[in-house]
């Protein structure tokens, strides 16, 4: 019988590389991310050198002080990829797969000092506007309608027809977006994360949606947050709304859907929780936050880059250095967790949102999404269980993050709810006046340039999906 040869070492599907150094890419670092975190603490202590793609070396930061460290003091760890070594000696040009990810970009999560606090200040006082319980009516009444189409079947991926979806529906309202943009932006948001061959038109149409909103929002402010942005004394540029706008949409589509899925999965599957939460003794925000300790929506994120030589968890940083904190190890640290079976309830020090200034500004609008469509969904389906074994679940692992890919379920058909009992309990959302039709009735299909679409398969590929 044939067997297949192990890859040598200098080959990217091998999981050593040069001077005996892990690689956090390729097949083996996707197989088993955390058990690569957990061989690295036990080789390097908390924190660890590694190979990105293009076997560019980077420090993993494994321990739950040293993260918090690094993210609490920009003064040693910058989060302006301009001083990244191998960025500025040409060795990562624009055709790595870590360009689109890491090149400088004139957002507040790429800045420090004032530029940061005058582009951050946009979006924190903008997202402090909302009032919570608006936020709380919209996800119920996006939740109940996501859950009236497929809640006669009996069976459903709820990945796919409720994770995704969700928080893609409440953030077109929040931004201003007619309803009817959500399923849209959700599908070009997938088809970005998923590195299709449309990839880049997707992220075209994205771009070109939020322009548009920008300039209608110009001409006709609302009641929104894009509107608060534009406004804001900041006094942002159209390009610098529109950038923002997007890491604004993204972000919460990619973290919340995540939070959602594996919430969902630990609430039908682990008997603590479904004892907890029928008996009264665990409240769903309780199970939101252990899924937070225990499956952050982001594994590691790229990154932060030494000012100056320095040491870190025994280690000595060359400037220039890229750090990469690694939120998913740092929440297991044995230093903090030395028993990962007890619960954690109440306890928020997690690092699932980072920490210090760059700590993530909407991580209570996700909160909020989360549990608000989680109870609904539960209240409408209360005997919700899961419809393969557990292990059979299929995940997706990259260097940022570990995605569920589909999560099939099972339930007592149910009727949809009447349309009168969800306008009378449910008010409809003050709806923003249509984007120009120029924006496209959906995502854009057409085939880029043979050059786009290898770049575009290239990078999108290894980063999200790993493929």
């Amino acid at each position: 019988m044939s067997t297949s040869p192990t890859p040598p070492p200098g080959c990217p599907a091998h999981g050593v590389g040069p001077e005996g150094l892990r690689r956090l890419y390729g097949p083996e670092a996707e197989a088993d991310p955390m058990g690569l975190y957990e061989k690295l603490r036990a080789e390097h202590g908390q924190v660890a050198p590694v190979l990105l793609q293009g076997d560019l070396p980077a420090w993993l930061v494994l321990g739950h002080r040293e993260n918090l460290d690094v993210a609490r003091t920009p003064s040693r760890f910058s989060r302006d990829s301009r001083r990244w070594r191998d960025m500025r000696e040409g060795r990562v040009g624009p055709e790595h797969p870590l360009t689109p990810v890491a090149a400088w970009q004139p957002v507040c999560n790429f800045v420090d000092g004032a530029d940061h606090e005058r582009l951050r200040a946009a979006v924190t006082d903008s997202i402090n506007r909302f009032d919570r319980r608006g936020i709380r009516r919209y996800v119920t009444r996006f939740a109940n309608q996501l859950i009236d189409e497929f809640a006669g079947a009996g069976q459903a991926d709820l990945v796919s027809r409720f994770a995704e979806h969700l928080p893609m529906l409440v953030m077109t309202q929040l931004l201003g977006m007619p309803e009817s943009y959500g399923p849209r932006l959700v599908e070009a948001a997938r088809d970005m994360i998923k590195g299709t061959e449309t990839a880049v038109a997707s992220n075209e149409f994205v771009m070109q949606t939020l322009q548009q909103l920008v300039e209608r929002k110009r001409a006709t402010p609302g009641h929104d947050f894009t509107t608060w942005l534009l406004e804001h004394r900041s006094a942002l540029t159209d390009d610098e709304a529109i950038q923002h706008l997007r890491v604004v949409l993204i972000a919460a589509f990619e973290t919340t859907a995540n939070l959602i899925a594996n919430t969902v999965l630990m609430v039908v599957t682990d008997r603590r929780f479904r004892a907890s939460l029928s008996g009264g003794h665990m409240t769903l925000p309780d199970a939101l936050e252990q899924v937070l300790w225990d499956e952050p929506p982001f594994t590691t994120i790229l990154g932060r880059w030494a000012t100056g030589d320095t040491e870190l968890g025994g280690q000595r940083i060359k400037e220039g250095d890229m750090l990469l904190l690694g939120l998913a190890a740092g929440n297991v640290d044995p230093e903090i967790r030395p028993d990962l079976t007890q619960p954690v309830h109440g306890n928020r020090s997690h690092l699932a949102f980072s920490g210090g200034p760059h700590e993530c500004p909407g991580q209570d609008v996700g909160r909020a999404i989360a549990d608000t469509g989680i109870d609904t969904l539960l209240a409408r389906l209360p005997d919700l269980q899961l419809a393969v074994a557990e292990h059979d679940i299929p995940y997706r692992s990259s260097l940022m993050s570990r995605h569920m890919v589909e999560l099939p379920v099972r339930f007592t058909p149910k009727p949809s709810l009447p349309t009168q009992t969800a306008s009378s309990e449910l008010p409809a959302p003050r709806r923003s006046e249509p984007l120009p039709e120029a924006a496209g009735p959906r995502p854009p299909v057409a085939v880029p340039t043979a050059e786009t679409q290898r770049r575009t398969s290239t990078w999108w590929r290894r980063w999200f999906s790993g493929h």
